[in-house]
């Protein structure tokens, strides 16, 4: 490992894109604490601080305690993400979008731009519901005054300034993904969950009898073994693969034999990554925040008790929104068709199948195995943790699906840099005892 951090400051365009990364990210941290004009942040702190074991709380961890703060990054790239979720549900039942995604590059950037304005859209409704949420605690008995001054202008500025700032972190996200390293729109939520650890530590520790409270360290060192277990868990199924042989015919060029080697197509398990959670999160907060428009009402009370994080009722419509991203996702991202038509025109075909629309029959059956294996897991992974945390009064940050997306954007990441590294000829993390990748010049 100390031989790949050295390699790290060795190769002039990796140093680049991480420092560019670690900056954007530090903007971000430091935008979490610039308030929308008009909110007593301090007064909303607290409030957030009594609600968050249900939605509030949920949706605080995925913005990194932008919504306690009312920052204008208080959407974060949800609304970014219910968009793209948007476009790709109506990809499949549209055919001018299904034919858009299949023009390469163009048809790619067009519905990029389509969902930039879809995420313009949904930042100023859910912009709207949160500015009526935040009048509407006014009105709260014992509760001091959130909003100084309320009104059209107060509700125009809070639009403004959410919807600005949704904008400026989905053109970081991009900016992140195509000149520092990684997933730009999965690094914001990986540091806003990240950045968010110490509290938890410290709050956790504060439940313990050692500091007056309820848990006895008994209950502390099982909660840190399900952590442990669940980080262990997420770690061997991300590098699960089902490797199917691939042999390739022997054909002879001039005077010259090729071919006749053997490889495999690697098939990961969780095709998807961390993308259904972030998805499904997605989903259920976004009703939260519209309900904010109709504070009081019967239906919105009935919809925040029920859909409490860990309660039985969310937990359902979190597996199954779960399991349909892990399908749909994977549908959406790996094409059977088009892996077996490139392996027919490069001569390579899986033994005993005959190439063609057979080989790719065989795959999309292997691959829809494997999925079914995945969404279970991520599913458990998601759900299980969370429901057992639950009942001790554990935060969020400590739960499986902030686990999963903090561990699942690490492994990532990591593997980019690794990617940087052996293209450079350098040892990867593998170590020094690991597989070395000798250049050129080391007579490789």
């Amino acid at each position: 490992m100390a031989s790949s951090l050295e390699g790290l400051g060795k190769v002039p365009e990796l140093r680049k894109r991480l420092l560019y990364t670690v900056m954007m990210l530090a903007v971000y941290r430091i935008g979490i604490f610039i308030t929308v004009p008009g909110v007593d942040r301090d007064i909303l702190a607290n409030y957030v601080k009594f609600g968050q074991t249900g939605l509030l709380g949920m949706f605080d961890m995925f913005s990194g305690g932008a919504i306690s703060q009312m920052s204008v990054f208080a959407l974060g790239v949800m609304p970014y993400i219910s968009a793209s979720i948007i476009f790709q549900l109506l990809a499949v039942v549209i055919p001018a979008l299904e034919r858009l995604q299949k023009e390469g590059d163009v048809g790619r950037r067009k519905i990029n731009q389509y969902t930039r304005y879809a995420t313009v859209g949904l930042a100023a409704i859910q912009g709207i519901g949160i500015a009526v949420w935040l009048e509407s605690l006014n009105a709260q008995a014992g509760t001091e005054n959130v909003v100084q001054v309320g009104g059209f202008l107060f509700r125009f500025l809070t639009v403004l300034s959410l919807a600005t700032g949704t904008l400026f972190l989905m053109w970081m996200g991009e900016q992140i993904t195509d000149r520092g390293i990684g997933n730009g729109i999965s690094l914001i939520i990986f540091a806003g969950i990240v950045a968010r650890l110490p509290d938890a530590v410290v709050q956790t520790f504060s439940l313990s009898t050692l500091s007056g409270g309820r848990l006895e360290p008994l209950t502390l060192v099982v909660i840190l073994a399900l952590i442990l277990a669940t980080i262990a868990a997420i770690v061997f199924m991300e590098r699960g693969q089902r490797r199917i042989p691939v042999q390739y015919a022997k054909k002879v060029v001039g005077r010259k034999l090729y071919g006749g080697q053997t490889t495999y197509l690697p098939l990961k398990v969780n095709t998807s990554g961390v993308i259904p959670p972030i998805f499904a999160s997605s989903i259920l907060m976004f009703p939260a925040t519209i309900s904010n428009l109709f504070p009081g009402a019967d239906w919105v009370v009935w919809m925040n008790n029920v859909l409490v994080p860990g309660g039985m009722m969310y937990n359902v419509l979190y597996v199954v929104l779960i399991v349909f991203f892990c399908f749909f996702y994977t549908a959406v991202t790996f094409n059977p068709v088009d892996v077996a038509d490139n392996l027919k025109k490069g001569g390579g075909f899986v033994p005993g199948i005959r190439a063609g629309k057979a080989t790719a029959d065989y795959i999309d059956k292997v691959l829809s195995r494997i999925t079914v294996g995945g969404a279970i897991y991520v599913a458990a992974v998601c759900v299980l943790p969370t429901m057992l945390q639950k009942q001790f009064g554990v935060p969020f940050y400590f739960g499986g699906t902030s686990l999963m997306i903090v561990v699942g954007v690490a492994l990532d990441t990591a593997g980019q840099i690794e990617s940087h590294l052996i293209s450079r000829s350098y040892e990867g993390f593998a170590g020094a005892h690991g597989p070395r990748v000798r250049g050129r010049r080391d007579g490789g």
